[in-house]
C-alpha cells in the first residue's frame, strides 16, 4: 500500500492537482507492481493513500510539484527502483502534461495492517 505525498507550488492550478490526483492511484501501482504485491488493476480504500500539501512560507523547493512514493520494501522492488521511478515520471508526464516536477520512490523496511 504506497502512500503518496504532494507537495505543490501555489502557482500549479486546482485543475492540475485534480488531474494528478485522479491519475496517480493507478500509475503509481504499476509503478511499485512487485510478485509479492501483485497489482490487479482493481484499487480498493486503502490501497493508494494520497495526501497533497501547498508549499509552505518557509519551504523551498525549485520544482512546481514534488511527488513523493512511499512504499513498502521488497527485492523486486529494490532491483530495478530507478527504472520504476523514471517510468512513473514519465507516464506522469505524458498524463497531465505536467513538466516542472520531480517524483521521489522511496522503499523503506514498512508493515501496514489496515481494519475491514
Amino acid at each position: 500500500m504506497p502512500l503518496v505525498d504532494v507537495t505543490h507550488a501555489p502557482t500549479v492550478p486546482e485543475s492540475t492537482l485534480r488531474e494528478l490526483g485522479s491519475v496517480l492511484p493507478h500509475l503509481v501501482s504499476l509503478a511499485v507492481e512487485c510478485p509479492e504485491e501483485p497489482y490487479d488493476g482493481d484499487l480498493r480504500p486503502g490501497d493508494v493513500e494520497l495526501r497533497f500539501r501547498p508549499l509552505g512560507p518557509l519551504d523551498r523547493s525549485g520544482l512546481a510539484v514534488v511527488v513523493e512514493v512511499k512504499s513498502k520494501w521488497f527485492a523486486s522492488r529494490a532491483a530495478d527502483r530507478q527504472e520504476r521511478v523514471d517510468t512513473l515520471h514519465a507516464n506522469i508526464r505524458a498524463a497531465t502534461g505536467l513538466t516542472d516536477f520531480g517524483v521521489y520512490l522511496s522503499l523503506p523496511v514498512a508493515a501496514w495492517s489496515q481494519g475491514d
